[in-house]
């Protein structure tokens, strides 16, 4: 009993906007006319702004024209009965674009018509479920491409054989179409093999590498070619530990990365910039399916683009093969990108809006005792 009085007397003591400002989650009550009576510190950082600028405003002004939670409120209103929502966007070009949040509506019954909405962000732990379905989806083709391998080239070689031999029997105009008939054989096989990448279930071969030298190559070789008349920048932490990593492969990520990214400003008039970031970002884990490991991804690398953006109906998939925006694409590049990445016990995100597209990968650090290899024995800046 003693302790229940204490526990009464500490909560008559405290001060209600302290404890809702304690809290980690986004919170604004409304009175009638949608107008913000009160925000907490988090919605203070959500909203970007100060909760004396937000009281200045009604709820309609700080979320997206006909936002779904306008409707969430007037129906709290009518029934008097709290209601939650899932997945609602109220990013707004303050808040950088899109802000997925599950929304918590209820009335506050001490006061007719005021309205408390809970915004429960769904940033990391969201993206990390979408990033599983992103690597299985690349797993998926797997089977398919060896199936792929084994029941198409096979019969393509027949093909292309009869083809070079009608090839000696035929007039001049008809060589034409034997000639087609061997062009369109050799571009599927180069289809199939770029499958079979996929049903290559070994783990790669892995040490530890500086991830700012394989920036740096990639960079360079971008620079000399694909990219020659675009701006790349680096915003490097130069203190970052190596990632335990194939090289090749991760020149192979990046590569994809920044090559996309140059097509995206090109296929806009060129007049764009692609910067490459790298930072440590502790807290980030991954559970491991079927077990209760969880593994830090501390080390993230973007390449951001000043590009058009990805189309919304596109983002979700991007990392499914045979999913592209180009009209020439196979829609494999993405899916491969998601593989090593997984392969490498990685995840990788895109957050895309017009003007501003990055792809993000988290990683795991290398925590072993060896040294690292000569060709990485440089500072962590890669100068």
């Amino acid at each position: 009993m003693a302790g229940d009085k204490a526990t009464t007397e500490v909560l008559a003591r405290a001060d209600p906007d302290a404890l809702i400002n304690a809290l980690p989650d986004p919170v604004l009550t409304v009175a009638e006319g949608n107008r913000i009576v009160f925000a907490n510190v988090s919605a203070e950082n959500f909203f970007q702004t100060s909760a004396t600028v937000l009281r200045r405003h009604r709820i309609d002004d700080v979320v997206p024209f006909a936002s779904p939670l306008l409707t969430l409120v007037q129906q709290v209103r009518d029934t008097g009965a709290t209601v939650n929502e899932y997945a609602v966007d109220v990013g707004t070009p303050r808040t950088g674009g899109e802000r997925l949040v599950d929304l918590q509506v209820t009335p506050l019954s001490e006061q007719d018509g005021t309205i408390v909405i809970v915004f429960q962000l769904r940033s990391m732990a969201h993206k990390i479920d979408r990033q599983l379905t992103h690597r299985n989806a690349a797993r998926s083709v797997t089977g398919m491409a060896a199936m792929l391998a084994h029941e198409i080239k096979n019969p393509l070689s027949g093909i292309r054989g009869a083809a070079q031999l009608l090839e000696t029997a035929v007039g001049e105009e008809d060589r034409t179409l034997t000639r087609l008939i061997c062009e369109e054989t050799d571009r599927i096989c180069t289809l199939v093999d770029q499958m079979e990448v996929f049903s290559d279930e070994r783990p790669p071969e892995t040490k530890p590498v500086n991830i700012h030298a394989v920036l740096d190559h990639v960079k360079a070789v971008a620079e000399s070619g694909f990219a020659k008349d675009l701006t790349i920048s680096e915003s490097y932490d130069p203190s970052l530990p190596p990632v335990l990593g194939n090289r090749d492969q991760l020149i192979q990520v990046f590569m994809n990365l920044v090559k996309n990214a140059a097509e995206a400003i090109l296929s806009e008039g060129g007049d764009g910039e692609i910067t490459l970031s790298t930072a440590f970002r502790p807290g980030v884990r991954l559970s491991i399916p079927g077990s209760d490991e969880r593994v830090m991804l501390p080390l993230e690398f973007c390449v951001h683009d000043t590009g058009p953006g990805i189309p919304e109906d596109i983002v979700a998939h991007l990392f499914d093969p045979f999913v592209t925006t180009k009209a020439t694409g196979k829609g494999l590049g993405l899916a491969m990108v998601a593989k090593i990445i997984g392969d490498h016990g990685g995840i990788i995100e895109c957050d895309s809006q017009n003007g501003r597209t990055t792809f993000r990968v988290l990683m795991p650090m290398f925590t072993g005792e060896r040294d690292q290899p000569a060709e990485d024995k440089q500072d962590h800046g890669g100068q």
